[in-house]
């Protein structure tokens, strides 16, 4: 056994990974169910939060939306490459975490929590809701669907990791647009 690796190495390995991926996707993926559930949900959410909008608000909310999916991408992209979970199931092969989520599903669902709820109370209520449903009927539905699968890490734990990301980046962009007000 080698004592480590060097990069040509590593090269090697996601040429090989890419292969098996592309092979996985175009024969056990597309078109499946999961496939179409994730198209059609992804359509869906967006077509939605389109019409949900507050339009006059919209700098304002797609701003927090593009928080919430930068944040969202990058755990997701740690928890997959520390083999917490895969998605085995997907829209688009070669992308590690799953882009409809994380920046179609969560995204759309936390905006429209951020501009319905202004309250904290009501804000922190919705949230929690969100969670829970997110944690406990979704995330599920997306290990019975082949979408979503589980390898170091359970659906309790994701609960106030959801939470934890509107709140965080609601307080931030209340810190922002203060910020803003004061230098108008």
């Amino acid at each position: 056994m080698k004592e480590h690796s060097n990069w040509s190495d590593v090269v090697e390995l996601q040429a090989k990974l890419m292969e098996a991926c592309m092979d996985h996707w175009f024969n056990e993926n597309l078109l499946t169910f999961g496939w179409w559930f994730l198209l059609i949900s992804m359509v869906a959410f967006g077509v939605a939060w389109w019409f949900l909008l507050d339009k006059s608000r919209i700098t304002e909310i797609l701003l927090y939306g593009f928080m919430i999916a930068i944040v969202v991408k990058t755990l997701d992209t740690l928890g997959v490459a520390f083999l917490f979970w895969g998605y085995p199931n997907k829209l688009f092969p070669v992308i590690p975490s799953i882009i409809e989520i994380d920046i179609g599903h969560l995204p759309f669902v936390y905006m429209l929590i951020y501009q319905y709820f202004r309250s904290w109370k009501c804000f922190f209520a919705a949230m929690t809701i969100t969670a829970s449903i997110f944690s406990f009927v979704f995330e599920p539905i997306a290990v019975w669907l082949g979408i979503y699968q589980l390898y170091k890490w359970e659906s309790i734990y994701s609960f106030p990791i959801y939470i934890v990301i509107g709140v965080f980046l609601k307080w931030l962009m209340m810190k922002v647009k203060q910020l803003e007000e004061k230098h108008i």
